[in-house]
């Protein structure tokens, strides 16, 4: 990646072409048009199309920014840091997919580039923000006796995705420990796990798509919700604009830096979305319940909800939406966009 010291100021994103990453920039292109942008994704699960249509959604202008179609994994990051002097580095870029078995190759892409870029930002003061995940925590006590997960509960995590982002935790507080040897002052990192995403601009996720994508879609098909017996599973849901809030606060002068949960705060059952897409389409339908998989028995969690004291104190944010208030609006919005497509093709 050949760079030149910009005349404007600059964000690095990596994964800017995925779901959250999308959203992020177009957010960013909207508070901050004279910024220029910087996108690293390999497009391997990300598109062009997330980028068009998010800056669309919120009325953001074309973009306008760089892109560098690299894989994380190949990029000599501190060169590349010190020429762009960015404002703030974003790094969402990762493998997503907690059904991914190969341990090598979900190391190699999560947590290694991650040390380089670690170390870059520290060395150059570009304050880091990463996206670290829920499923650092794997199944803690708090699940059983279904308590919020405090940010200590971590280090136990039930899939190979999971350990894969607490090794960037890890790294992180390496990072934090070394430097209060030489110095009371934190470098500018913080780390956000994220719960249970929703929201515009999934589709293209597949399967990885939020249970709200995917039963919505099952109901407006005309077809009962399928959901694993029998409903009870809770889980944290934020939705992709409180995401974006809550990453680009960390960015700020006055965040905090460290390791924080982003979620709700809030658990909902899968009957519980059931419900709610229901109240959004005036409908009345009823799950069906079916089994799970063995093969996601052993690492599926069946209880996530963030305690997200730290984060509001560390970073001045809150959610500004209920997860059933959001529920509700976005599968009114997928219902219009279903609706219209279908007129369309008729």
């Amino acid at each position: 990646m050949t760079t030149t010291q910009p005349c404007q100021p600059c964000y690095i994103i990596t994964g800017g072409a995925g779901f959250i990453g999308a959203n992020l920039v177009a957010q960013l292109q909207k508070s901050e048009p004279d910024a220029r942008l910087y996108i690293v994704d390999d497009f391997s699960t990300g598109s062009y199309a997330n980028i068009v249509e998010a800056c669309a959604r919120i009325d953001a202008g074309p973009f306008a920014g760089t892109i560098m179609p690299d894989s994380i994994t190949d990029l000599n990051w501190q060169p590349a840091i010190m020429g762009l002097a960015p404002k703030a580095f974003f790094h969402l870029a990762a493998i997503t997919n907690t059904l991914e078995f190969d341990e090598k190759k979900m190391i190699a892409v999560n947590t290694e580039p991650f040390i380089d870029i670690l170390d870059a930002c520290e060395e150059s003061s570009i304050p880091l923000v990463y996206a670290s995940s829920a499923a650092t925590y794997g199944t803690p006590p708090q699940a059983e006796t279904h308590t919020p997960f405090p940010t200590d509960a971590a280090g136990n995590p039930s899939n190979v995705y999971g350990f894969s982002k607490w090794l960037m935790d890890v790294q992180t507080q390496r990072l934090f420990e070394s430097s209060l040897i030489d110095s009371a002052t934190l470098p500018h990192v913080v780390g956000l796990r994220y719960f249970n995403v929703f929201g515009q601009g999934e589709a293209r996720k597949g399967k990885m798509a939020s249970m709200i994508y995917h039963l919505t879609l099952q109901m407006l098909a005309g077809n009962n919700p399928k959901i694993f017996e029998h409903g009870q599973h809770q889980r944290d849901q934020i939705h992709v604009d409180d995401i974006v809030a809550c990453t680009l606060a960390a960015a700020k002068p006055t965040a905090k830096p460290g390791i924080y949960n982003l979620g709700s705060g809030i658990t909902t059952t899968f009957n519980d979305i059931v419900d709610g897409i229901n109240q959004a389409l005036n409908t009345n339908m009823s799950p069906d319940y079916i089994p799970m998989p063995e093969e996601m028995i052993a690492s599926y969690q069946h209880y996530t909800c963030a305690d997200i004291s730290e984060t509001t104190e560390a970073l001045g944010w809150t959610p500004q939406q209920t997860p059933s208030e959001a529920i509700i609006q976005y599968a009114t919005e997928l219902a219009h966009e279903y609706l219209k497509a279908t007129a369309t093709q008729s």
